[in-house]
């Protein structure tokens, strides 16, 4: 009975039409993920003001001086304990949403690195600074867990493809302002702290009114149906559907229920690594060490790679700017076909724009060319990312969504915080060409694990999981 039950809850969630009640939904969480990319992006801008300061010198790291011997110093440690804590927390803390909930885990993992960054942001040394970093991160690594797992949930599969491109048109939009804020504020001292601190402050009093506001969105009915708690799941569709039936003035169909449904019942993490799951794990975690090497890659050097093209530092920070602006208009763009094209289809274009982009700005020199050929990177990388995000949620069972999607999401974040210090080498060694062909084949390799995945696009969460 309760795997009927928990059938009938997904086929009732699935024929929900588009409303003001389901965006308002994809709205709320995703302004909770603009402080969360306020928190992860502004590392670059703040990265002047704490050198400056002398907060990264040996005798300030303490025990992080020991990374020495990885290449890893400075400020580069500052770097490292922001992608070890959210590795940490995307492939151990991230479980947690399959076993307390999408909505407790999504609260609460906001809260943490939102207290977090706002002590850390008050530190007086390296060691205190990172040690900070590494446990924000942590908080920081369940919540992008979380939400790519809640929308997926939530949303119908005819929309499921619009609602992570909203999400990451809204989350993007915080870049270029990040980007302004440190370029106003440099060299200034706001209510008398030093320019970068202030920055790190806003994005955790920012977080506190998105809070309130997430306090309007309800538990996943696919998470509580999985947990046995029918009653619980019928309660939120029911306050749903009559929301939805109000705003459109309608009586919503009956339920198409399919055959396929998902068992009431707790999963493990060594799910994730046993058939029939094992081969999209393997296809999903490959995937993510090389696409983020394109995606952070070129996001975290472009300035350098500006510069080394013959751009003078000045123009090379500005240029970067007109190039961070780009952003939010990838995903915007996305809206037009996400739901029209297969999910893997929009994943390998951008995969295979970015490689041919990033071989083309190699070889420019002028600087239009350059911005241009920017641009055009920056748009492909996000299409490509609101893509694999929905893709990555769609394809496990609710029992194991974010245990799954946190074990192969964590390879990107582990990847990333020794990306860098490859680019760093070959762009030492070999200039922009090489770097441009270690992005080049990084993306191909996203491609052809993507090929080998299943076809998601409008199909049913529980049919996909099978």
């Amino acid at each position: 009975m309760s795997t009927e039950k928990s059938a009938e809850i997904a086929a009732r969630l699935d024929r929900l039409p588009s409303s003001r009640t389901v965006w308002t939904m994809v709205l709320l969480l995703s302004l909770g993920g603009v402080f969360e990319f306020y928190d992860l992006f502004f590392t670059a801008y703040v990265a002047p003001g704490m050198v400056g300061a002398g907060l990264f010198k040996p005798e300030s790291l303490g025990f992080f001086s020991a990374l020495g011997p990885l290449k890893v110093a400075g400020f580069g440690t500052f770097v490292f304990a922001t992608f070890a804590g959210l590795w940490v927390g995307a492939l151990f803390a991230g479980q947690l949403a399959d076993i307390m909930g999408r909505r407790v885990i999504f609260t609460w993992s906001m809260i943490w690195y939102m207290v977090c960054t706002a002590i850390m942001a008050f530190q007086g040394s390296g060691l205190e600074l990172n040690l900070w970093r590494f446990i924000a991160g942590i908080g920081l690594g369940v919540e992008l867990v979380t939400i790519d797992t809640y929308i997926s949930e939530l949303i119908s599969s005819r929309q499921r493809g619009r609602a992570y491109a909203v999400n990451q048109c809204i989350t993007f939009s915080i870049v270029p302002v990040i980007a302004f804020l440190a370029y106003a504020m440099k060299d200034t001292q706001p209510f008398g702290l030093a320019y970068w601190r202030v920055i790190i402050l806003i994005g955790s009093v920012g977080a506190i009114a998105v809070w309130f506001m997430r306090r309007h969105i309800p538990e996943s009915p696919r998470w509580l149906a999985a947990q046995g708690r029918i009653e619980e799941a019928e309660r939120v569709v029911a306050q749903i559907e009559r929301r939805v039936e109000q705003e459109k003035g309608i009586k919503l169909p009956p339920p198409e229920v399919s055959v396929t449904a998902e068992k009431a019942e707790r999963g493990t993490l060594g799910e994730v690594l046993r058939a029939p799951y094992l081969k999209r794990t393997i296809i999903l975690s490959i995937f993510n060490m090389a696409q983020v090497i394109g995606f952070y890659g070129f996001a975290a050097w472009v300035p350098t790679l500006l510069i080394s093209r013959g751009v003078t530092v000045t123009h090379g920070l500005a240029y970067a700017f007109i190039i961070a602006i780009a952003n939010p208009f990838g995903p915007m763009i996305g809206v037009l076909f996400a739901d029209k094209l297969e999910r893997k289809t929009q994943i390998v274009g951008g995969l295979l724009v970015m490689a041919i982009v990033i071989v083309l700005f190699s070889r420019a020199s002028a600087p239009a060319l350059l911005i241009v050929l920017g641009v055009l990177f920056t748009l492909a990388s996000n299409i490509m990312s609101y893509a694999y995000h929905g893709y990555q949620a769609e394809v496990y069972p609710t029992r194991i969504r974010a245990r799954a999607v946190g074990f192969v999401y964590s390879w990107s974040r582990l990847a990333a915080a020794f990306a860098g210090l490859v680019i760093g080498i070959l762009l030492h060694h070999y200039g922009v060409p090489g770097v441009a062909a270690f992005i080049g084949v990084s993306m191909m390799v996203g491609i052809v694990m993507i090929l080998l995945g299943p076809a998601t696009r409008g199909r049913s969460l529980e049919s996909i999981s099978h």
